[in-house]
């Protein structure tokens, strides 16, 4: 079997590949491909790559390029992980936002939208490059906003999933707090990729106990500080809400949070120079400590839990970004939801979602109409394009601040949006 990660320089390389040679049983990887441009940080990533196979007795060979092509010829899985413009553009998109009192975030608003821009024309073209090379490959999209790229490869007709840590990060805090294995619990999670829900936590499987109820009775609090929302919110809501539902639920307070510190773009630049340093120590054999601190927890297990089976193997539900096919009736059949899902060999189908509370399902059709207007624009450009999509989203909707952040976003962004 050969994987294929397109953007293996990153520093978040070595969790994945540490994940690669712990679970070699449910994904029997012969060749681990790392693709990316930037010669140097592969240099560094491929050799700690090389080091943790060794030290974990994985037979596997680790290989690098540059050359997409020959990186994804012969791949059963391509696993996109890019950031186009890197750390500098995500420092852009999480302050502009600020100047006109909306959260800058990267995934999110105006500084997701301006992610979105930049992204999808290029991974549209090495899906292309995928499917002229390998039209049978799977492509796994870990590339933010997940939800958005993951619209635009099914909307061309690509073989694509798309994945993100946020479900497998929530299945483990619970699992920890209610004393089980992690595998035991299966989360009712519905939403859009980083607007989503925990209606139910299960015990067993989908047709499990819900013990929701006892999980916030007994630790709401330790939930609730995780997430940084109040208690109160938990118990009248009844569900618990992402992290990323702060950027909605408490904005203003965002907003000035955001104000008085470094942005998180900052802080990660610093740790990526720390780590590529460590990185760079032939003595090193695992992933260090540090990575912890970058992001991405058990990114690499939800990374081989997915591989496992779309390539015929693995565990049956996971949750996933994929078309909603009448799964959530008050979405289009191509909008992109994120559920629990069975996956195999065909790809994912999501499960039946219970009626969702109309408090949520209005914000998911905010969110999707935005999604919609996102892609349009990233797809065909200009700057209608771009300010209806501002004017859409439900963090913005006021014409004198889509107005501005769309002339920032263009000013900032314009090396990257060819129309521009």
């Amino acid at each position: 079997m050969k994987l294929t990660v397109v953007g293996g320089g990153s520093t978040y390389t070595p969790e994945l590949v540490d994940g690669f040679a712990r679970l070699r049983d449910t994904l029997p990887v012969e060749e681990l491909v790392l693709m990316d441009p930037a010669q140097d940080r592969l240099d560094l990533v491929g050799g700690l790559a090389r080091r943790i196979f060794a030290r974990q007795g994985h037979p596997g060979r680790i290989t690098t390029t540059t050359d997409l092509d020959q990186a994804v010829d012969g791949a059963d899985a391509v696993l996109l992980q890019l950031r186009v413009g890197g750390q500098a553009a995500r420092e852009q998109d999480e302050t502009w936002p600020l100047e006109c009192g909306c959260v800058g975030q990267e995934t999110t608003g105006a500084g997701g939208l301006a992610k979105a821009l930049r992204t999808v024309p290029v991974v549209l073209d090495i899906a292309d490059r995928v499917r002229r090379t390998n039209p049978h490959a799977w492509i796994i999209d870990f590339t933010n906003p997940v939800g958005i790229v993951t619209r635009a490869l099914l909307r061309a007709g690509h073989k694509a999933v798309g994945l993100c840590n946020v479900a497998i990060g929530l299945q483990r805090k619970f699992a920890a707090l209610l004393g089980v294995e992690p595998p035991e619990v299966h989360l009712d999670h519905v939403g859009l990729n980083h607007l989503t829900w925990e209606t139910g936590v299960r015990l067993g499987g989908p047709e499990g106990e819900d013990v929701l109820p006892k999980l916030l009775t007994e630790h709401g609090d330790k939930i609730a500080a995780d997430l940084r929302l109040p208690r109160p919110l938990f118990d009248r809501l009844g569900v618990v809400p992402s992290y990323y539902l702060r950027y909605y639920y408490a904005h203003d307070e965002v907003v000035r949070e955001l104000g008085t510190k470094p942005s998180r773009a900052a802080e990660v630049a610093a740790m990526e120079r720390e780590l590529l340093t460590l990185y760079a120590d032939p003595a090193l054999d695992e992933k260090p400590a540090l990575l912890a601190k970058r992001g991405g927890a058990y990114y690499s297990e939800a990374a081989v839990d997915l591989a496992a089976a779309l390539l015929g193997g693995g565990t049956p539900y996971q949750v996933v970004n994929t078309y909603n096919r009448g799964t959530l009736p008050f979405l289009p059949d191509d909008a992109v939801i994120e559920v629990q899902a069975a996956v195999g060999p065909q790809g994912a189908s999501p499960l039946p979602v219970p009626t969702v509370d109309p408090l949520y399902a209005g914000l998911m059709a905010n969110v999707t109409t935005y999604e919609d207007l996102a892609l349009e624009a990233a797809l065909h450009g200009g700057r209608t394009r771009v300010f209806r999509a501002l004017l859409s989203h439900p963090l913005i909707g006021q014409y004198e601040y889509a107005e501005a952040l769309t002339d920032r976003l263009i000013a900032h962004n314009r090396e990257h949006l060819a129309w521009a």
